[in-house]
């Protein structure tokens, strides 16, 4: 870290991803003003945020390990790390500290988790799919690794809006589930836009010779998202949670199985 960029004042930016709202505060103003031009599109008003972090930046050298996820929870404290970040937060307080390295991978990793672990409590996962809006309607599009969520949000048209090509922000709403923008980019390097509608299919991907949709039945589909929803919590009561969401997401949104081509000509088959 650069001593010279430090000073005695706190410097704060204010990150709004789904609806929920975390200042992010450092002595560091460089740092702090990437964060401004990291997460540019879903940067709010300095004010009122709903959680606050204060980050502490240590050594490079000793944090660069890419450690398995750990997550835990005491009383009202939540816990979660890995090799290149430790963070803590107190839910009744509201308030967080994170000690990690210099770089964006590190703070971009732990607002993921965070985000787990808040919208498990509040009718909601990310979930590993790419979505899109299209006519007023989002659409997701799950998988593992490799198995064309970047490729299919390239394809996208014109008309679509991307939410994200990586990680999809799911939650419950009064007409069922909506999907947000989010700022964490997958192979595409390319922020979602920050807006959301309300989900219309998700679509199971598969690679194949012709390109061809079919809904799939409901217990496969409860097993597909709970595969596909990011959660790394060992808490029962939030296991729970996320069981019954994805439970009610498959009995309001269709599922589908969709082998597809490597062309734009896919999308004839989405909506």
């Amino acid at each position: 870290m650069n001593s010279s960029t430090t000073s005695t004042r706190s410097h704060g930016v204010v990150i709004k991803v789904g609806e929920l709202t975390v200042n992010l505060q450092t002595m560091d103003a460089d740092y702090c003003q990437e964060l401004r031009n990291h997460y540019y599109g879903f940067v709010v008003a300095a004010g009122r945020a709903e959680f606050n972090f204060h980050i502490e930046l240590i050594d490079s050298g000793t944090s660069d390990r890419e450690d398995d996820v750990r997550v835990t929870r005491r009383s009202a404290v939540w816990t979660f790390g890995r090799g290149d970040f430790h963070a803590e937060c107190n839910m009744a307080s509201k308030l967080g500290t994170i000690r990690q390295s210099a770089n964006l991978y590190s703070i971009d990793a732990a607002l993921r988790i965070f985000h787990t672990i808040m919208l498990a409590s509040r009718g909601g996962f990310l979930l590993h799919s790419a979505s899109a809006i299209r006519n007023g309607k989002a659409y997701l599009f799950a998988g593992p690794s490799g198995v064309g969520k970047t490729t299919i949000a390239s394809l996208a048209p014109i008309d679509a809006t991307l939410l994200t090509d990586e990680v999809s922000y799911v939650r419950k709403c009064a007409e069922g589930f909506a999907a947000f923008g989010t700022p964490f980019a997958g192979e595409l390097a390319k922020f979602g836009e920050n807006v959301s509608a309300p989900i219309a299919g998700l679509y199971l991907l598969e690679q194949g010779s012709a390109n061809r949709s079919e809904p799939i039945r409901a217990s496969d589909s409860v097993r597909a998202v709970l595969a596909n929803i990011l959660f790394f919590a060992e808490d029962h009561e939030l296991v729970r949670s996320v069981f019954r969401c994805a439970c009610q997401f498959v009995n309001c949104v269709p599922v589908y199985r969709l082998t597809f081509l490597p062309d734009f000509r896919v999308w004839e088959y989405v909506g």
